[in-house]
């Protein structure tokens, strides 16, 4: 198999369809058969491309002679992963990534192609990015690779210094982090397990269920035993701030894939009830499966639009996980796709968010705990929509919590990847008092 020719094809499906590259990588390792070196390397260049491609196009057309429309889908790809493994993969030789790039190209097109990828060798130093301060935007944009439009915005919301933080560090490999099923194993006995297998792992730093680890297949990581499962620290913090216990009532509002509704369910020791709910049903296969593997059994799931009201569910729960669906500019490190997303595309999301918000608090006891999350940065799908509902529930107000040291303002938290080396998320805790 030639892993490059394979990223090729996956690069242009995913362009010209509009497919998630993780769900297209995960269904050619299958199908290929690849094994770990391959897949790993497949990744590499089908997240890296994605992820650097404004950057990668600004050099090609510092090159090229030809005007970049000029410049056909499948060489421009060829052209991107060549240059990915110029400039960021330090341990492919310089003479195989252009060769094998060459390769890749038809008969016609490999000169042009050849002259690309050596020009940025002998040229690379002479070409000149957007000024800092003259094109602030610009800058940001030609730097990490983030459009014009989500420059501008995150520069309005955070300043620029801020901005480049955040972009900066969505550039970064993240990390895996698995939550601990301590159903079956403590923490500390799994890192133990991992490192017997010479496994790089580490206890997080923020959860005390959480642990990190770099380098290995998740093959390898005991998911398939059912001793873990992903879920980034961001994530398993919403799931402490709830504060779930042994005989609650939990509702999971929006909870697929169910990784909260399964940290929930530990948290609880298995004893109590949760009843997860999502829009579509075709999904919930993943939490009853889930929850099967950890060998958590109070968990029953139900397709259902959390904007509707339910009268069986009025005052049941007294737990709560709204968890709702959001931009997702906050896990662009994980989902390199999602940079590329106009913001405008957002804009009727937050009316989605409070409505569900409004008709999750109906189901919650009195002085119960409803926890309102997303992973995103927005602030008006963040706090600014927790305030609106403040304003119109008197009967609600914000618990202020502190979880790994990181502690809320008026029971609220943004976590950021540069500052915390999370996603980007937040976190709201409120409390129905009347």
């Amino acid at each position: 198999m030639n892993v490059r020719k394979l990223a090729l094809e996956l690069l242009n499906k995913t362009e010209k369809a509009g497919q998630y590259s993780n769900i297209a990588i995960d269904n050619a390792i299958k199908k290929n058969c690849l094994d770990t070196q391959d897949s790993s390397l497949l990744c590499v260049l089908v997240y890296g491309v994605i992820e650097r491609k404004l950057t990668l196009d600004y050099i090609i057309n510092s090159l090229s002679s030809l005007p970049p429309s000029k410049i056909e889908l499948n060489i421009r790809n060829i052209l991107r992963m060549g240059l990915y493994q110029l400039i960021y993969l330090d341990k492919i030789p310089p003479h195989a990534a252009i060769n094998e790039s060459v390769e890749l190209c038809p008969q016609r097109s490999r000169g042009f192609a050849n002259a690309i990828l050596r020009n940025y060798q002998r040229k690379s130093a002479e070409i000149v990015f957007p000024d800092k301060e003259k094109s602030p935007t610009e800058y940001l944009s030609v730097t990490y690779s983030f459009p014009t439009q989500l420059c501008e915005k995150f520069i309005e919301i955070f300043g620029f210094e801020k901005a480049e933080k955040i972009f900066d560090a969505f550039c970064k490999e993240p990390s895996t982090t698995l939550r601990v099923n301590t159903l079956k194993i403590s923490t500390d006995d799994f890192v133990s397990k991992l490192v017997a297998k010479d496994i790089n792992a580490e206890r997080s730093s923020l959860s005390p269920c959480g642990v990190k680890v770099s380098g290995s297949p998740v093959s390898e990581l005991g998911i398939d035993e059912g001793l873990c499962f992903v879920q980034d620290e961001a994530s398993q913090l919403c799931v402490l701030a709830l504060g779930a216990q042994s005989g609650d009532r939990v509702l999971d509002i929006c909870s697929c894939p169910g990784s909260k509704s399964f940290g929930a369910a530990i948290e609880m020791k298995n004893v109590g009830e949760i009843r997860s709910f999502d829009l579509h049903e075709n999904k919930l296969s993943l939490v009853n499966r889930g929850a099967e593997n950890l060998g958590i059994s109070i968990i029953s799931t139900d397709a259902r639009d959390g904007r509707i009201f339910d009268e069986a569910l009025e005052n049941y729960a007294d737990k709560i996980i709204c968890d709702v669906p959001c931009s997702g500019f906050g896990v662009m490190a994980k989902k390199p796709e999602i940079r590329y997303k106009d913001p405008k595309e957002s804009e009727g999301l937050p009316q989605i968010q409070y409505d569900i918000l409004c008709n999750s608090a109906r189901y919650l006891k009195k002085g119960g705990v409803l926890v309102y999350s997303t992973c995103t940065l927005l602030p008006e799908e963040n706090q600014l929509n927790v305030e609106k509902f403040l304003a119109a529930h008197k009967n609600f107000e914000t618990c202020d919590f502190n979880i790994g040291g990181i502690a809320s303002k008026d029971g609220m938290l943004t976590l950021n990847p540069y500052d915390h080396k999370t996603d980007g998320f937040f976190i709201a805790k409120l409390r129905k008092v009347k």
